[in-house]
C-alpha cells in the first residue's frame, strides 16, 4: 500500500495542500504521504472558492503522488482515480453517491466532498501532484452561502470517527492508482463514466450560447465531457 503509508497530522493549518506543496518544495516527500489537519483556515476548491469545515468535524486530507508514469495529456486518470476512491467509501455508508464533473461527491442532489488536484509538470511528465480532499464527515450546520452540503451524518444520523474514514479512504483510493498504474485504464474510466452524476440523463447544461438540455454520453481521455443536445 502505498498511499496512506505515513500520515502527517496538524491541528491547524492555512491548507493541507499548501503543506503538502512546501514538503515537495523542500524534498520531503513521500510518494503516497498524507497530511491531514482538524482545521484550516485557507481551504481551497473548486474555482478559487474556499471550503468550510468546523474544527474537528470533518476530513480534510492531501495526497502527495509522484505519477511520474502517467503522462501530461492523461492527468485527468488521476482525477477519476482520487474521486473514485472516495465514492468507493462514500457507497459503503449511504446510496446514491455520484461523481458531479470534474471531482465533486454528490449524494442526490447535494454535495458532500470537494476535491482539488495540483499537478506539477516537467518535461513530458507529472512530476509531482498533490489531491486535497475535503469530505464532511460529523458536521451537522453549514453557515456558508454554499447552496447545498450535506455530511455523513446529516445523511446517516451517525457520529463517524474521523481516522476511520480517513483509513477506508487511502485503502480504495490506493486500489484504485494501483489499478490505474498497472495498465487498467479502461476500467477507471468505465467505472468514472458510470458514478457521474446525471450520467445518461436529460438535463440543462450551459455553454457559451446560452441554456439547452443536454445529456452525458461519454469523457474523453483529458476529461471533456461529450454532451449530447436534445
Amino acid at each position: 500500500m502505498i498511499i496512506g503509508a505515513e500520515i502527517i497530522q496538524y491541528e491547524n493549518v492555512s491548507s493541507t495542500n499548501s503543506i503538502a506543496n512546501e514538503m515537495i518544495k523542500q524534498r520531503v516527500a513521500k510518494n503516497g504521504s498524507v497530511v491531514t489537519a482538524q482545521w484550516q483556515d485557507a481551504g481551497r476548491g473548486q474555482k478559487g472558492n474556499t471550503w468550510e469545515s468546523e474544527k474537528g468535524m470533518n476530513l480534510l486530507m492531501s495526497i502527495i503522488l509522484f505519477p511520474e508514469s502517467i503522462k501530461p495529456d492523461r492527468q485527468f486518470d488521476l482525477s477519476k482515480v482520487i474521486s473514485l476512491g472516495v465514492f468507493d467509501t462514500l457507497t459503503t455508508k449511504t446510496s446514491d453517491v455520484s461523481i458531479k464533473w470534474p471531482n465533486d461527491i454528490y449524494v442526490r442532489r447535494d454535495k458532500i466532498a470537494g476535491i482539488l488536484i495540483e499537478n506539477s509538470i516537467t518535461g513530458s511528465a507529472i512530476s509531482s501532484s498533490v489531491a486535497g480532499i475535503g469530505l464532511n464527515v460529523n458536521q451537522e450546520s453549514f453557515r456558508s452561502d454554499a447552496p447545498n452540503p450535506v455530511s455523513l451524518k446529516m445523511l446517516t444520523g451517525t457520529h463517524y470517527n474521523i481516522n476511520d474514514i480517513l483509513t477506508e479512504i487511502c485503502t480504495n483510493i490506493d486500489r484504485r492508482y494501483h489499478l490505474l498504474i498497472t495498465g487498467h485504464r479502461r476500467r477507471v474510466a468505465n467505472d468514472y463514466r458510470s458514478a457521474l452524476f446525471r450520467y445518461g440523463e436529460w438535463a440543462l447544461y450551459r455553454d457559451v450560447k446560452g441554456v439547452f438540455t443536454g445529456r452525458i454520453e461519454d469523457i474523453s481521455d483529458s476529461g471533456l465531457l461529450a454532451i449530447k443536445k436534445r
